[in-house]
């Protein structure tokens, strides 16, 4: 079987396509459909459309069959060619790009994507079979470089869109339900992500085909590649999202950050997903600073509201009445962070802050002590941050943490004594602090206890503050 015009030569210089193709005549067929689809402006619909016929002829024809045989040196080349083609055609179908592509054209293109999704089918059909021989070794690899680009096709016109019709969608929900029985998928998850640990899945590969049309010059020039990317994004959760972050947060952003009111919700759609199925602090965290881009404080003017700010007035709510064990300790875990966070603006805080460290700290929590030890870390953190406010609260923090080092000295549970010599030395080192910041009055306060200490294990923790060197200068780094 030889398409139409089949002798004309491959392209060869300024071709867009990878250098070495087959040399066999099947390999040359291929390679004229794909110089067909990247003719002249002028000669690209009628090119196209025969490129079309020819494929549908060749993919029927038994030659082709050679396809994933790969024993032939003249077919080295084929499967990176067929993703090649599999691109082509999935260009071709596509929604028109730019604000121009009217809806008058989108049921021309419900008819393009009709035609491509049968020629999807056919070219599936031909991995499936090579899949189930013993001589065709080569189709892993074909279908790794089609797996890809015939998965956006299917999202792209499987979903209900302007530019797809009931006919295309069904077409188009058969190609992606045959690419997942060739894959050996149970499901689009399972396709991203692997259906097991040993597994890698597609998801990068995807993404990486999504990447060029998913920057701030180029994501709107095809209207089909924010749904495709939101519909991928939804698909992979927790764990695995996780190792992926930087690939799916930058364009979830963009999205969020335009103007019309149709993309910010997709944006914070895909946001709320990552939230969601990443380490949901760090992560959110990581946004605040671009959130708050449009955020400019003039020195005479009080320092805008933030949405850490808000966040972290939400988090002390809910942290102050909470008694559940639990909860206590993912809060107090991830406190510290959004000190850090906020650095000296966390004295807009401060006495909620107090309240809630000092109520911490009154709480046994466990033999890992996890709240008590996370508490002192924000205090030393807070200290540090907002130490001009420091003095006029330093017989509410002082007693709090003398309370605290009596009870953990005289501790008589089951809690470990590496966990009771943690808490005791972050303690000691929130008592040194204390004292810099008040300029050395904790020391004055303190003078009289050890003499009159009963306990050795508190004495020596306190004699320990009162060691520090008279005029230690106070870093607030």
């Amino acid at each position: 079987m030889e398409p139409h015009g089949s002798r004309e030569s491959p392209p060869r210089e300024g071709s867009s396509f990878p250098g070495r193709w087959p040399s066999s005549a099947l390999g040359q067929a291929f390679s004229h459909i794909l110089h067909q689809f990247a003719g002249q402006e002028s000669r690209r619909g009628k090119a196209r459309n025969a490129a079309l016929r020819d494929l549908s002829a060749l993919l029927e024809a038994k030659e082709c069959d050679q396809l994933f045989e790969g024993s032939d040196t003249s077919l080295r080349g084929m499967p990176e060619m067929l993703g090649q083609v599999a691109k082509a055609l999935g260009k071709y179908a596509g929604p028109p790009e730019g604000p121009e592509g009217g809806s008058d054209r989108h049921s021309e293109v419900a008819e393009k994507a009709a035609a491509v999704g049968l020629l999807f089918l056919k070219l599936l059909r031909k991995v499936e079979t090579a899949k189930n021989s013993l001589v065709c070794p080569a189709w892993k690899a074909g279908l790794r470089h089609l797996a890809g680009p015939v998965y956006i096709f299917a999202v792209t016109h499987n979903l209900e869109q302007p530019w797809t019709s009931p006919k295309s969608q069904g077409v188009a929900g058969q190609v992606l339900a045959l690419l997942l029985q060739v894959t050996e998928c149970g499901s689009v998850a399972g396709f991203l992500h692997g259906e097991n640990e040993d597994e890698k899945g597609r998801f990068t590969a995807v993404m990486g085909l999504l990447k060029p049309d998913l920057n701030k010059d180029s994501w709107k020039n095809n209207p089909a590649t924010k749904h495709v990317f939101s519909w991928t994004l939804q698909k992979v959760t927790r764990p695995w999202l996780s190792q992926h972050l930087e690939r799916v947060l930058p364009p979830s952003l963009l999205i969020s950050d335009d103007y019309q009111t149709e993309n910010k919700i997709l944006g914070v759609h895909c946001l709320h997903h990552v939230v969601l199925n990443v380490a949901v602090l760090l992560c959110l965290l990581d946004l605040f600073p671009i959130l708050e881009k449009a955020l400019h404080w003039k020195g005479d003017a009080a320092r805008p509201s933030t949405h850490c700010d808000e966040v972290l007035q939400l988090i002390l709510t809910h942290m102050e009445p909470e008694h559940r064990l639990l909860l206590r300790r993912t809060y107090a875990r991830n406190l510290p962070a959004f000190v850090k966070r906020l650095g000296i603006l966390t004295v807009r805080h401060l006495k909620r802050l107090e309240r809630v460290i000092i109520g911490y700290l009154e709480v046994y929590d466990g033999p890992e002590e996890e709240a008590r030890l996370k508490i002192l870390e924000a205090l030393k953190l807070l200290m540090q941050y907002t130490w001009p406010r420091v003095p006029c609260r330093l017989v509410v923090l002082l007693k709090a943490l003398l309370k605290l080092i009596c009870d953990v000295a005289t501790d008589s549970s089951l809690t470990p004594e590496s966990v009771k010599s943690a808490l005791l030395e972050e303690a000691t080192d929130c008592l040194i602090l204390l004292d810099r910041c008040s300029q050395g009055q904790v020391k004055g306060l303190l003078a009289k206890i050890p003499q009159s200490c009963e306990d050795n294990k508190v004495g020596n923790y306190i004699r320990r503050v009162q060691q520090v060197s008279e005029g230690a200068p106070y870093d607030a780094t």
